[in-house]
């Protein structure tokens, strides 16, 4: 199986500037405990602080986000691959943006 990532980061981009909430999200692979999504966020939005999956990273494909945690921020720009903490974090958007979540859940 082939993605076009960049069509996809356009067409959740789009969805996320005509939902009430600001994001949309797509999971693009799942296979086995493997799990990645495709998150749009409108600047201003945030994904609320949640728990982090036993291992985890976030490619960022277009803008810039936050990502925080208990008493930390972490800007992080397009281009950037950044594993994500072990604790409970957040990810707020600095400007529109698309990012690459890739998760392993047992």
């Amino acid at each position: 199986m082939q993605l076009d990532l960049t069509a996809l980061a356009d067409e959740h981009l789009a969805a996320a500037r005509t939902s009430p909430h600001g994001r949309s999200a797509h999971l693009v692979v799942h296979d086995g405990v493997l799990r990645q999504t495709v998150i749009a966020m409108t600047s201003g939005t945030s994904l609320d602080e949640h728990n982090a999956p036993p291992a985890a990273s976030l490619q960022v494909l277009r803008g810039r986000v936050n990502l925080t945690a208990a008493g930390w921020a972490e800007e992080l720009a397009a281009g950037t691959l950044r594993m994500i903490p072990k604790e409970r974090h957040g990810l707020s958007a600095l400007e529109d943006a698309v990012v690459l979540l890739t998760a392993v859940n047992d």
